[in-house]
């Protein structure tokens, strides 16, 4: 995998992201936080995971294995959610850019929050990220579209037809 190929993915990542804070963002607050019949247990929960997941694992790639993921009470509201990822967002582009040449092939060694440790090639995580967020937005996009809110299509192939365009 090459760096612009990760940058454009993320590109995505992000762009997706935006698209279901957007559709979450026309919610009421009981909306947002309703018990759902899911891991996460609320979208705004949901959305809380996906953020905090980005951030462990940039932590990880950059050398610091956090003994937990961030405490979902940072997120009350979706503003405060979005303040937060804004800031991720930022950290994590960050982060990509200052890949060079070999260091998308080099194994990173890391523990997961248990502390039991784990080696995975650089690119191998940053794609796992963005699956990882996929798989969580969807279950957003599903929700949000069952209380009239769809966030719209979410696919890589939207993403790449509205950038062409």
């Amino acid at each position: 995998m090459h760096q612009r190929d990760l940058l454009l993915i993320y590109d995505y990542n992000y762009w997706a992201t935006r698209r279901i804070l957007q559709a979450a963002q026309k919610l009421r607050q009981e909306e947002l936080t309703q018990e759902l019949p899911t891991s996460w247990h609320s979208i705004l929960e949901t959305l809380g995971h996906i953020l905090s997941a980005e951030w462990v694992w940039r932590m990880r790639c950059e050398g610091v294995s956090p003994a937990a993921l961030l405490d979902p009470g940072q997120f009350a509201t979706l503003d405060m959610l979005r303040a937060r990822w804004d800031d991720e967002e930022a950290a994590m582009r960050s982060y990509l850019e200052s890949l060079v040449g070999a260091d998308l092939e080099r194994v990173i060694h890391y523990k997961n929050t248990k502390g039991t440790p784990f080696d995975r090639v650089l690119w191998q995580i940053l794609l796992h990220v963005v699956n990882h967020g996929t798989q969580h937005r969807a279950e957003a996009a599903l929700y949000l579209t069952t209380l009239g809110r769809s966030p719209g299509d979410i696919d890589l192939s939207v993403y790449l037809a509205e950038r062409a365009a």
